[in-house]
């Protein structure tokens, strides 16, 4: 049997703010309904997240649709570009993002590399992995930390797939124990 893990990226959030604290936009709550909508056919046994609100609300919908709890992880939280707690102009991110996928253990004082990021973020899914064995499971989550986890298993979810993802967006991956056999985009034109 396999396990799959649906990789949901958080919806538009908006551009100021906490990393922590920051929502979801008018448009970014219209599309985590369309994210539950997506979803609430697909059998899911249990829905997790990051700890970041905007990644909470993204799927919180979903999770109140079969009747549990989100179950936040800590370790699934974004990367963190930097010691401040704000988000990184996109002016300073997109440079900081082709030295990080170039360089991997390259981080800004105070904040993560991708190594740091992925070692983190792969512990919880192998975690995951473990738990819902042969079961479906909902991982709220952000565009970094979800590339870096798919990227684990697969070297081809890199700086051009991070570039061409979504808010929101989603990935199934089907797992036979712990190798990815396959990947499925579920968020596309038809569903924006």
């Amino acid at each position: 049997m396999s396990t799959f893990v649906y990789m949901v990226r958080h919806g538009e959030s908006p551009k100021e703010g906490n990393e922590r604290t920051r929502g979801l936009t008018e448009k970014g709550y219209l599309d985590a309904q369309r994210v539950t909508d997506i979803l609430k056919d697909e059998e899911i046994d249990a829905v997790v997240s990051s700890p970041y609100i905007r990644s909470l609300l993204t799927v919180e919908k979903l999770a109140q649709l079969i009747g549990q709890e989100v179950i936040v992880f800590e370790g699934l939280k974004e990367r963190i570009f930097s010691s401040n707690d704000n988000r990184v102009s996109d002016i300073e991110l997109l440079p900081l993002l082709e030295k990080s996928f170039s360089e991997s253990n390259f981080s800004l004082k105070g904040g993560e590399s991708n190594a740091g990021c992925q070692r983190r973020a792969i512990k919880v899914l192998k975690e995951l992995l473990d738990t819902f064995r042969d079961k479906k499971v909902v991982i709220g989550t952000h565009g970094a930390v979800m590339t870096l986890m798919m990227g684990y298993f697969d070297s081809t979810y890199d700086l051009n797939f991070l570039h061409s993802t979504t808010k929101p967006d989603i990935y199934r991956m089907e797992f036979i124990e712990k190798e990815l056999v396959n990947v499925q985009r579920l968020w596309g034109v038809n569903s924006c």
